[in-house]
């Protein structure tokens, strides 16, 4: 990508509920604005000469301004004024309006604060034990997330919240693939317009649906436990990731990512 510099979204499965219903994460460092991360101090002292993360910290805040520029933009086109996000990046543990997470979880949206929160180890993780490698991967990330905050602005996390307690666990589990394929197809919508402004590099579709693919609940459940069980899942199959990512990447159109009518996934 020509934005940065660096190398998708937490798939660990207890991530969904905590990013879906405000019971998250973690952190060290953190940011705020319109998406410029800013260092918050910890509890050791950095080591001297250059920040060794500094060039990876660019390219998450240069990410998260395109990915909200490209929201504002659609939003203003439709006549709808659109609330920016805050972003913290993070690493070891953080507490958030969503409680205290630490960084076994991954990236996630806090509802109640409007905020994305991005766990650096993570990133270390998609490229090692996930093998999705490369900045676009890493942007896919955030753009997932941020597609939760578009979620939130338009009434769709409240929902959910409302069927909580009132449907049965593989319910409530069906309605959270949903909610999560719908962030990933707003993530192709932002891969889309990146795509028009000449942002992408070779190789970088191929970068996001690997990333997809990586964390689709069947691929997680074969590699920690062996088995697959769908009614299970709370983000999708591998193959409904990258389906609706790329839906979202062809169309460039948020209403084409309606996966809460879809009558498939």
């Amino acid at each position: 990508m020509k934005l940065g510099g660096g190398g998708i979204v937490a798939a660990l499965l207890v991530y969904a509920v905590a990013s879906v219903f405000g019971l998250d994460i973690s952190g060290l460092l953190s940011g705020g604005g319109g998406g410029a991360p800013i260092e918050a101090p910890s509890s050791s002292q950095p080591p001297p000469g250059p920040d060794p993360e500094a060039e990876q910290m660019d390219f998450i805040r240069d990410v998260m301004k395109d990915i909200q520029d490209t929201f504002d933009g659609l939003y203003r086109a439709a006549g709808k004024p659109y609330r920016r996000a805050k972003l913290y990046v993070f690493r070891e543990a953080i507490d958030t309006r969503c409680g205290r997470s630490s960084s076994a979880i991954g990236p996630f949206y806090c509802p109640p604060d409007q905020k994305v929160y991005i766990d650096l180890a993570f990133y270390k993780d998609l490229r090692d034990r996930f093998k999705a490698p490369g900045d676009f991967a890493q942007a896919y990330v955030i753009a997932h997330e941020v597609g939760h905050h578009v979620q939130q602005q338009l009434g769709v996390m409240e929902k959910l919240n409302a069927i909580q307690g009132r449907v049965s666990k593989t319910q409530l589990n069906q309605a959270q693939v949903r909610i999560e394929l719908q962030a990933d197809c707003y993530a192709g919508v932002w891969a889309h317009h990146a795509g028009n402004a000449k942002l992408l590099d070779p190789g970088d579709v191929e970068e996001g649906l690997t990333a997809a693919a990586a964390i689709g609940d069947d691929r997680i459940q074969k590699q920690t436990q062996g088995t697959v069980v769908p009614e299970s899942f709370t983000h999708g199959s591998s193959a409904q990731r990258m389906r609706w990512f790329k839906r979202g990447m062809e169309s460039g159109r948020a209403q084409d990512c309606d996966t809460l009518n879809a009558s498939a996934l």
